[in-house]
């Protein structure tokens, strides 16, 4: 008899559906295109690289000034599954947002297992506080800071959205939308999966990190996008934490892009006119 191990899934099931260098064995030229394509946004870009936010040595962002002041900023949080990755391979949607009239900042974050997610989340909204303490000094307003992330980042995008900014001893509409993509709302499967071998999650840092159960009482608009290829379980985090956020009332465009997988997903940010490229704008109340 099968030993489920969360939900309907064996242990097996659960690791593949989260695996996804192994779903995808090209991933590789994935991560190059990421490389290359953000080479290029800091050679035709203005750009100050590696500002720190805090003392850790992995504390620290790119930022790419907006072209005319007080225009609104787009933080971007990286993935890796919270153990690898860095800001520097995304940096190429600035070639698509600072001309479109905003800044662009790249955060970087201490990775595990060096740190678990909490330190992570401590860095993030110690980022966002630097951005808004900083925003004129790169033509931002401090009042128009918007978030994205892919993946992890799409977590930690989360986080962000349930944040009380006040008790962080910051304003309390610090951050005016959230662009999640690819994200993952419900630690428990994480934690139960090959991924937490590295993460060390137990229950309570699970379930205190996973923005699905802690919706705050007020919410700026969310845009939840995966890609149409991605596994059964991205699109169930996706669908619920849309229905999650939409249920309080609050604004919130859920999207399934076909044909694109997880990795591919996030590529759409440098194509002006693609449907999330757009959704984008939208949240930064820019047009293409």
């Amino acid at each position: 008899m099968k030993e489920m191990v969360y939900k309907q899934y064996d242990q097996a099931e659960l690791d593949a559906q989260y695996n996804l260098r192994e779903r995808h064995p090209e991933f590789q030229t994935h991560f190059d295109w990421y490389d290359a394509e953000s080479a290029r946004a800091r050679e035709t870009l203005d750009c100050r690289l590696d500002v720190a936010y805090g003392d850790a040595p992995l504390e620290n962002l790119d930022v790419f000034p907006a072209l005319n002041p007080g225009s609104p900023v787009l933080v971007f949080i990286h993935g890796g599954y919270w153990q690898g990755m860095d800001k520097g391979a995304f940096a190429f949607p600035a070639r698509t947002f600072v001309p479109a009239g905003a800044a662009y900042i790249s955060v970087n974050y201490t990775l595990a297992p060096q740190e678990g997610i909490d330190v992570m989340v401590a860095q993030v909204r110690r980022a966002l506080g630097w951005v808004h303490a900083n925003a004129p000094s790169f033509n931002g307003d401090p009042e128009r800071i918007h978030v994205s992330g892919h993946s992890a980042g799409g977590h930690l995008t989360g986080m962000m959205l349930i944040t009380d900014w006040e008790a962080e001893g910051m304003p309390g509409a610090l951050v005016k939308s959230g662009c999640a993509i690819s994200g993952l709302f419900d630690l428990e499967p994480i934690r139960l999966c090959y991924l937490n071998q590295v993460v060390g999650m137990d229950a309570e840092t699970s379930h205190r990190n996973s923005p699905l159960y802690h919706i705050p009482a007020r919410g700026v608009p969310l845009v939840a996008v995966v890609g149409g290829e991605e596994t059964d379980e991205f699109l169930r985090h996706n669908g619920m934490m849309a229905t999650a956020w939409g249920a309080r009332g609050f604004s919130c465009e859920k999207m399934s892009m076909p044909g694109l997988n997880h990795f591919s997903v996030v590529q759409e940010l440098l194509r002006p006119d693609s449907p999330l490229t757009l959704a984008q704008l939208k949240l930064l109340g820019l047009s293409a």
